[in-house]
């Protein structure tokens, strides 16, 4: 994975992704999974990047 290729149509300021940009607040994917955690979401706080992966 070359995290030095930005999606500037992906904004993420989480660094302990493994897919997150060094230099800057992008994401490094072609494309991410949002998905919720709760039956009814409501509110930004209920939502998640599935995506994610932590640094390791």
């Amino acid at each position: 994975m070359d995290k030095s290729n930005r999606n500037h149509s992906i904004k993420c300021t989480v660094s302990s992704c493994k897919y997150h940009c060094d230099n800057a607040d992008y994401c490094a994917l072609s494309q991410i999974q949002v998905g919720t955690h709760e039956k009814n979401p409501t509110s930004v706080k209920c939502t998640d990047c599935e995506s994610f992966e932590a640094l390791g």
